[in-house]
């Protein structure tokens, strides 16, 4: 059998109902995802609906008055007081639908807004309960994308789409209503034929602009990261003289990233034209019926300008038909992804009941083996000690022997090991994390600063820190003097992430803002790297008089930071290796003591930081 390229009335409707079925499992879909939202605000939306109702109703008024007018004007009956009384309803028409639409745009539009409120809230509290793994799978700007043109996506469908589901069913209900009962139903079946084949438009681009967009966002995402990562590492860029062939790979992703939108953006703009055309023929076979209609008495001309009006009233609800499907289609897509984010679980679980005094006490650390959620092998192994409260601990190592695994742990970033690691006689799994982690200031090797004062940056925790509480913490921290030789001391801006500062700036400004929470206990990661050695000895003196009775743990690859800790571990390869004060660690002639040699000896033919 030969098949040919004709569409049987079979296939046709075959094709149009799987159509109708396709779009409307598509509004569903999106519906039942956010029905906790509408059924939240079900009042704001109820007077949104009720506003378009009021709309659509009023709307139906000045095409019929104005057919009116007409046919008096060809009867040569129109007279002054039938033309004041008709603009006089006219004008209370519009005063009417002018408050009808303050009252769906400001319920509708609020309602949406609400939404984008909503779930910025939720993301951005997710994000901060979220754990370190989280943060290696997913990049900040793949986060951010989320966060912004995901969102928005979402709430165009609380908005926009609300406004165009209800609205093409609502307005276009009653103006086909209105076309039936005042003019002719045959025309009105006329200006219905179109809507079949719209919907089968909607379906076959709507699905191609379901693809794209998820394309598009994923394009932006990796624009964004690429911006981002080139920003923060601009110094590196340019002093590796990197700048062209940066620029080159960014203008490539840009390059991409408009190709990928043109390409949605030609989809996206098929709508309209497509929709266009068809309003436009329906225009064409209206005129030619109804003019033979109006010369043959069926109907007459005030009814066809009437009907004229109707028609170009259903212009709207046809392209919200056509938008409807692109906003539910594009809202789907950004909700899954939104919603996926939103279901990720962090691995560590905060008990209901947990302890919520502060953490003091003993830190009793046994852990018999850890190793990290894509690792096979454990990072740790038999790793156990006891740091008394007023003590002070020193980890070393090569890098990569286990010391920042020891603070992660500490730290409460990862809770899946085999052992117990006790603080008080409490596992500290069984603290709440605000009780735990408020008694922990961390400093890292590399601080995060924030682009505002080194006042602000130093008071971050408490910003109501009186100035010689600051002032105390920065001269603990070695790092009063530097602040004094600044333009506007205490209050000079240290640009985004501290780029005006050293790296040794860096880290001082760090302790000093660890030190203001006064923790119970201070970990240092090597957080001392780049000070110089007397700039080094200074921090620890000031730290062991302000610190008298608090616990004190250091990592560091410069063994000088642990000489006077109360214990010493040496990692090697997730295991304690050896151990003791720096006294028996050097008549142990082990890695230590020839670790300390070299780095004596480095120190005194001329190294330096800062």
């Amino acid at each position: 059998m030969i098949k040919t390229g004709w569409i049987t009335p079979a296939r046709f409707l075959y094709s149009f109902l799987n159509c109708v079925i396709g779009k409307l499992v598509t509004l569903v879909s999106i519906f039942r995802k956010l029905a906790w939202y509408f059924k939240a605000e079900r009042r704001t939306y109820f007077w949104g609906v009720i506003g378009l109702l009021l709309t659509a109703l009023l709307g139906i008024i000045p095409p019929r008055i104005i057919g009116m007018l007409v046919d008096l004007m060809d009867k040569r009956t129109l007279t002054a007081g039938k033309l004041g009384l008709a603009l006089g309803v006219m004008t209370v028409t519009a005063l009417l639908a002018y408050a009808a639409r303050f009252l769906w745009r400001t319920a509708i539009w609020g309602g949406a807004a609400n939404l984008e409120r909503t779930l910025r809230e939720r993301l951005y509290w997710h994000f901060m309960q979220m754990d370190t793994a989280f943060y290696q799978r997913y990049r900040t700007g793949d986060l951010m994308a989320h966060a912004t043109n995901d969102l928005s996506a979402v709430q165009r469908v609380a908005g926009g789409g609300i406004l165009q589901f209800a609205d093409s069913i609502i307005t276009g209900g009653t103006t086909l209503i209105a076309m039936m009962i005042m003019v002719n139903w045959r025309l009105t079946i006329l200006a219905v034929l179109p809507l079949p084949l719209i919907a089968i438009v909607a379906r076959y681009v709507g699905t191609k602009i379901h693809v794209a967009f998820g394309e598009s966002q994923a394009a932006f995402s990796r624009l964004n990261n690429k911006a981002q990562e080139s920003i923060e590492g601009i110094k590196v860029i340019k002093t590796l003289g990197q700048e062209k062939q940066d620029e080159a790979d960014f203008e490539g992703q840009v390059q991409d990233t408009i190709k990928i939108n043109r390409y949605t953006n030609f989809l996206d703009a098929m709508f309209d034209p497509l929709i266009t055309v068809i309003i436009g023929l329906s225009y064409v076979a209206t005129i030619v019926l109804g003019g033979r209609y109006v010369t043959s008495g069926v109907i007459s001309l005030g009814q066809l300008v009437t009907f004229i009006a109707y028609v170009g009233m259903l212009v709207w609800p046809m392209f919200a038909i056509g938008q409807l499907f692109n906003t539910m289609e594009r809202g789907n897509a950004s909700y899954d992804r939104v919603n996926f984010l939103l279901h990720e679980k962090s691995s560590i679980v905060e008990k209901t009941d947990g302890i919520k005094q502060p953490a003091t006490g003993t830190i009793d650390f046994d852990v018999k083996a850890f190793n990290y959620p894509d690792d096979k092998e454990p990072r740790l192994t038999d790793v156990d000690f006891s740091l008394s409260t007023g003590h002070t601990l020193g980890i070393v190592g090569r890098v990569g022997a286990g010391k920042s695994s020891i603070i992660k742990l500490l730290l409460r970033q990862f809770d899946d090991y085999q052992g117990a690691i006790k603080m008080g006689g409490h596992d500290i799994r069984d603290y709440t994390l605000d009780a735990y982690i408020r008694s922990i200031g961390y400093v890292p090797q590399d601080s995060f600063l924030f682009s505002t004062s080194v006042k602000g940056n130093i008071a971050f925790a408490n910003p109501d820190l009186s100035d010689q509480a600051i002032e105390d913490a920065a001269y603990t921290a070695a790092f009063d003097t530097e602040v004094d030789n600044m333009p506007d001391g205490y209050q000079t801006e240290v640009g985004e992430e501290g780029v005006s500062l050293s790296g040794g700036q860096k880290q001082r400004l760090a302790i000093a803002r660890a030190l203001v929470i006064d923790p119970e206990i201070l970990i240092l990661d090597d957080a001392l790297s780049a000070v110089d050695a007397k700039t080094e000895a200074q921090i620890l003196e000031r730290l062991g008089s302000n610190r008298a009775g608090k616990t004190t743990i250091i990592a560091a690859h410069r063994l000088s930071s642990v000489v006077n800790a109360d214990e010493i571990l040496v990692m090697t390869d997730g295991h304690i290796s050896e151990r003791g004060t720096h006294a028996e660690l050097m008549a142990q002639n082990g890695w230590y003591k020839r670790m300390y040699d070299q780095q004596q000896l480095s120190d005194s033919i001329g190294g330096g930081n800062d």
